[in-house]
């Protein structure tokens, strides 16, 4: 299975980036599976659009870099699509949202038909995956609205098409966390990873 891992932490020692590498580790010991790892920071991604790729976005050919379709040529082949960020004022760090926003457009996340009606192009992906961290306890999460987890199970699901299956894995309340609980959250969520890919991966 073509697995696309995106990490949206910018610091390389956040609890985020340990997380994110138990995850790719434990991706790259199954020998059915070939991972790539999107480290965003590491790439020096760039958060906002520019004014140039605004005024391609409205034409055929969106993608005028070649950062932006590197990644666009992972996307549609990737079965599976992981992320792993921090949930920030209720939602996605802002390099992680410029991500979506500059690589999935016109024919890479959707595409027209011949009536000029917007239809999923991600249909190779099977799988959505989040993993986030929050700072806030559970109840203030629902409260105010868990945008970013709206943003990956429901907007890009619509990319995909809806038999694309979702997960979701939290530890809320981190600043709280104790050692044990932190460690327990990252075995569990690897391990769940892993079983749901690896039952996918069989059929």
């Amino acid at each position: 299975m073509n697995i696309v891992v995106v990490l949206g932490h910018p610091s390389a020692d956040s609890y985020c980036a340990a997380i994110f590498e138990r995850i790719i580790l434990a991706l790259e010991s199954q020998s059915t599976h070939n991972v790539t790892a999107i480290r965003l920071a590491d790439e020096k991604f760039a958060t906002a659009m520019s004014t140039a790729e605004r005024v391609a976005y409205e034409t055929s050919t969106p993608l005028i870099n070649d950062e932006t379709k590197r990644h666009a040529e992972v996307l549609l082949q990737a079965e599976a699509l992981i992320f792993v960020y921090p949930t920030w004022w209720s939602g996605l760090p802002a390099q992680l949202k410029g991500w979506l926003e500059r690589v999935f457009v016109l024919g890479v996340a959707f595409r027209f038909n011949k009536n000029g009606k917007i239809r999923p192009n991600l249909h190779n992906v099977r799988h959505i995956i989040g993993v986030s961290t929050y700072g806030s306890p559970w109840r203030y999460v629902k409260l105010v609205n868990d945008n970013g987890r709206r943003t990956l199970t429901r907007a890009i699901r619509m990319s995909t098409g809806l038999r694309t299956r979702t997960m979701w894995c939290g530890i809320y309340a981190l600043d709280t966390c104790t050692q044990q609980q932190r460690e327990k959250f990252i075995a569990d969520t690897t391990q769940k990873i892993v079983k749901r890919l690896e039952r996918s991966s069989r059929k």
